[in-house]
């Protein structure tokens, strides 16, 4: 037998298993991730969700829906989890169930997202729903459960009608330390799910392609003097909802199927907060100007042509009034006999 050859093996084996012992140190000598605080809560919690639409003729007066259909909210789908799940995000591309929702409010695939979610990484503990709310103003309450590992509450609601616009909230963490929060009031403010293109509440289905991300509507995105939140007068828009989570004594009771429309959330029943009046002042907004008309006037004199517009946009809430709608300057008649 060679005993250079079997030295040789020998070491190398010994080299190899020095080199998958260093290796297999700094694997477990990773620090692990301490920038998502821990909930060591011992308890569960129980919660009322309160949502009261802000979405009023006076705040948002721009092509403001009164008809087929009026201004509305569809039901609200939330869900209990852990940090590292999320039902949508900003900046990220909306999923088929999402999409689905924001267009046409049908919330089945949606649903089976974020059971499908809870199945595989565990990190969904509680799906819950509240009944659509009828009217821009109008409410919607329901109760929901949490606890230490599943801390963060997610949802989203429809905007009706629109393209693909919704309020909701991403991964609001209920939980401070070793306490549950005992209230958290959010003001709400529209989303563009990126998988529609139209521009106004009442704008018909124009698929986005390529699909675009989830972005938050400002009164100045988009950029385009047709969508139905752009203000360019504002700095910001004023919410269009609010939520109010309020910590309950725990019930035996669990809210989890997806309700229907309830004559209880008709009308507003009342807050513990008052809301100020908002009034954003809308200005005219007039077409362009047509081509000037014929010169009318003698054969040697001067004459006079007009021109016209039209109003687009009349003014609300002491915006700015609309300008003159027609307009004359001298000429000289062509083709003069």
């Amino acid at each position: 037998m060679d005993t250079t050859n079997t030295r040789s093996f020998s070491e190398a084996v010994c080299h190899l298993l020095a080199l998958m012992l260093t290796i297999s140190r700094g694997i477990h000598s990773m620090p692990v991730p301490t920038d998502v605080p821990m909930c060591t809560a011992s308890e569960t919690a129980h919660y009322s969700l309160t949502f009261t639409g802000k979405w009023t003729q006076a705040a948002f007066p721009k092509q403001y829906p009164v008809y087929r259909p009026p201004a509305q909210w569809s039901k609200l789908i939330g869900v209990t989890h852990s940090f590292d799940y999320h039902m949508w995000q900003s900046n990220e591309f909306a999923s088929n169930g999402v999409r689905e929702f924001a267009e046409k409010g049908e919330a089945w695939t949606l649903v089976k997202e974020v059971e499908t979610a809870g199945e595989r990484i565990q990190s969904v503990y509680g799906i819950f729903s509240a009944p659509a709310a009828v009217g821009g103003t109008g409410h919607m309450n329901t109760e929901f459960e949490v606890f230490a590992r599943h801390s963060y509450l997610s949802f989203i609601v429809r905007i009706v009608p629109s393209p693909d616009w919704f309020v909701g909230v991403d991964s609001v963490d209920l939980c401070d330390g070793d306490r549950w929060k005992d209230k958290v009031i959010l003001e709400l403010f529209p989303y563009d799910a990126g998988t529609d293109s139209g521009f106004t509440f009442s704008s018909p289905n124009f698929e986005t392609i390529p699909q675009d991300r989830v972005s938050q509507i400002t009164s100045s995105f988009p950029s385009h003097p047709a969508n139905s939140f752009f203000y360019p007068r504002l700095k910001h828009l004023p919410p269009i909802a609010k939520v109010t989570l309020t910590k309950i004594k725990k019930t035996n009771q669990i809210i989890s199927l997806l309700l229907e429309p309830t004559q209880s959330n008709l009308l507003p029943t009342g807050n513990e907060i008052e809301d100020k009046l908002i009034n954003t002042p809308l200005d005219c907004e007039v077409s362009a100007w047509s081509p000037w008309g014929l010169c009318k006037g003698k054969c040697g004199d001067s004459g006079v042509q007009h021109r016209t517009r039209y109003v687009i946009m009349q003014p609300a809430n002491s915006g700015a009034a609309c300008p003159l709608l027609e307009e004359e300057r001298k000429c000289f008649p062509d083709n003069c006999l």
